[in-house]
């Protein structure tokens, strides 16, 4: 057995001794240029692996959280609804007190009423509603009524709409990070296959389309935002 394994080292040698210096030299650029190309590969497609599965966390992150703010919104725009339905009921109800003298027990209404309705109540009994038609029908109506409620469910609706958006562009992101790590698969794949042709044509030419196409992962690689 040590003589055979003698015998083949002994012809290794010899034949590679055989192979003329720029044939060497070739080959030996070749080899370094595969080694070169392998190396930044292996660590490229390691990252946007990486990249791929860090975007992917972020966007599950950001679906949850727009879920979240949507139903914060739909809580606040119940309770705000609750709440201008009361203002609106006690202030019919006042209005029917008011009409049968009952003042005192309409001033009682009065308090119960929100303190967003209380002001637009006050602004439109300055506009003498029951003796100018142009007053509005009722408090409600009136251009500075605000509801906190209503209005916090329209601003978390608004944000629950960005951050999905945000989460369908880190989805996209993912996307294209895979799609580059594929790339480098395919980089993998022609360096591997050039070492199987024995001209150095086409193995050089087999290297360079690899090269091309590294570096064009590489470029976009370098393009994408990262976390």
């Amino acid at each position: 057995m040590p003589e055979d394994v003698n015998l083949e080292a002994a012809y290794a040698l010899s034949e590679r001794a055989g192979e003329a210096p720029d044939k060497r030299r070739r080959k030996e650029l070749s080899e370094l240029i595969e080694v070169v190309i392998l190396a930044i590969v292996a660590v490229a497609t390691a990252w946007s692996a990486y990249q791929a599965a860090r975007w992917d966390g972020r966007q599950s992150f950001l679906y949850a959280e727009s879920t979240r703010l949507r139903i914060e919104a739909d809580e606040a725009a119940t309770l705000g609804g609750q709440q201008r339905l009361l203002d609106v009921s006690t202030f019919n109800t006042w209005i029917e007190e008011r009409a049968q003298g009952q003042d005192r027990i309409a001033d009682l209404y009065v308090d119960r009423f929100s303190p967003e309705f209380r002001e637009a109540f006050d602004a439109w009994l300055a506009l003498d509603p029951f003796s100018n038609p142009t007053a509005p029908p009722g408090p409600s109506f009136m251009p500075g009524y605000r509801n906190e409620q209503i209005e916090l469910a329209a601003r978390l609706n608004d944000r629950a709409r960005e951050v999905f958006a945000e989460g369908t562009e880190a989805r996209e992101t993912a996307d294209r990070y895979v799609r580059l790590t594929v790339l480098f698969a395919t980089v993998l794949f022609l360096v591997a296959v050039s070492q199987r042709f024995t001209y150095h044509v086409v193995r050089l030419a087999a290297n360079g389309l690899a090269a091309v196409i590294m570096i064009l992962a590489l470029i976009g690689v370098v393009a994408l935002p990262r976390l």
